[in-house]
């Protein structure tokens, strides 16, 4: 029987934050439960530097100037996925892999970015451990799937079904919801939160995560006909580790102290949530999870196309969210939704249904379910081998 003392291996990849915040909490929730050894390795950085480095950059600029490239592999990459240009992706990282493999030993393997090496690594050497793929959007993408995973972790029954559209059996899918910090379970004092940030908890508040990649251009024009527009809002911009942003605006949170802050990097960035209105920001999943959690109506601008894209559509669907397309809409827009008190209460209430709460004690425990059983077949055939 696989017991929780064991080993267990996390691979993921830093294109975009989110795949390695599920590692992280994969990781601390696996540490919790009594965990031998969690090895989290990121293959392709350590098995490339040079050429991780450089696709990372690239996958960045996507968000700007490279938005048609990132659609072309997005959306195309179905076409090739069984022919030779996929054969590259099959093998890389294989020897780091291997290396890993007869070094720790790890009793089950979870993939938080779709690395077809780990599927493929057991069809080629028969090296048996139970591989698990969670994934980390609202959408599917075929590249997470392989005959060789024993089962996905899935946002919401509409990746399910598409699961099983392309031949996955029901029984190897199960939703769990995608993995977010424990901090976003808690009960907080939103009385203390407002006194925190020094705001006014009379007013309404917006939120706009400015710091990442590819979320909104001319923010300091934008925070500025928000402040004039209405001295009932109050607006909080978190900047990140973007420094010189943080520094663009602050003679504006100087000039308007009552209506607008600020911040660089908070990491405790779920008190903010608990007490926004509703929230600017890019529609990664791993944000729009939070939101869900907390109940917190979003204003996704201009996806790019690919996952973000599929994921905005997913909330738009689902009246959790309002997709603006132009930049001299947005204002206007998120005007129009916080005079609007029905709407923001169906659109949190709309959010809050697509939350499914502990998703990582779910999927850890499944996971070692799985894996016991799994290890048992094997056992009872004989064939465990590493």
């Amino acid at each position: 029987m696989l017991k929780r003392n064991s080993k267990v291996l996390i691979l993921t990849a830093k294109y975009g934050n989110g795949h390695v915040q599920v590692a992280k909490t994969l990781e601390n929730k696996c540490k919790e439960l009594g965990f031998e050894k969690v090895i989290v390795c990121n293959l392709y950085s350590e098995s490339f530097p040079v050429f991780s480095e450089i696709t990372q950059y690239l996958y960045l600029k996507s968000f700007s100037i490279g938005k048609q490239f990132y659609r072309l592999f997005y959306y195309g990459v179905d076409k090739i996925y069984n022919k030779r240009m996929m054969n590259l992706y099959f093998k890389m990282g294989h020897k780091r892999l291997h290396e890993i493999v007869k070094a720790e030993q790890p009793d089950m393997i979870i993939n938080t970015f779709p690395m077809i090496v780990v599927p493929e690594y057991r069809r080629k050497t028969g090296t048996m451990i139970p591989t698990f793929n969670v994934l980390t959007d609202f959408c599917l993408h075929r590249i997470w799937i392989h005959e060789n995973i024993d089962k996905y972790y899935v946002a919401t029954n509409n990746v399910k079904e598409k699961l099983i559209q392309l031949g996955i059996h029901p029984d190897r899918v199960k939703v769990t919801g995608i993995p977010i910090r424990s901090q976003f379970e808690e009960d907080l004092n939103k009385q203390d939160i407002f006194k925190k940030y020094d705001l006014d908890p009379n007013k309404k508040t917006l939120l706009i995560m400015a710091g990442a990649h590819g979320v909104l251009k001319n923010v300091k024009e934008l925070c500025h006909s928000f402040i004039s527009k209405s001295e009932d809002i109050q607006t909080v911009v978190v900047c990140g580790n973007n420094t010189p942003l943080k520094e663009n605006l602050e003679p504006l949170a100087r000039s308007y102290p009552n209506q607008f802050k600020v911040l660089s990097y908070v990491e405790r960035v779920d008190e903010l949530y608990r007490i926004t209105s509703c929230m600017i920001t890019k529609p990664g999943g791993i944000t729009l999870t939070e939101a869900t959690a907390l109940g917190v109506p979003v204003v996704l601008f201009k996806p790019v196309p690919g996952q973000e894209k599929e994921n905005a559509h997913f909330f738009e669907d689902n009246q959790a969210a309002i997709i603006v397309n132009q930049i001299e809409d947005i204002a206007e827009e998120v005007h129009k939704l916080l005079s609007d008190e029905k709407k923001l209460t169906s659109m949190r209430e709309n959010i809050k249904k697509l939350h499914v709460p502990k998703s990582a004690d779910l999927i850890i425990e499944d996971m070692l379910k799985e894996a016991a059983f799994i290890r048992n077949k094997q056992l009872m055939a004989g064939s465990v081998n590493y």
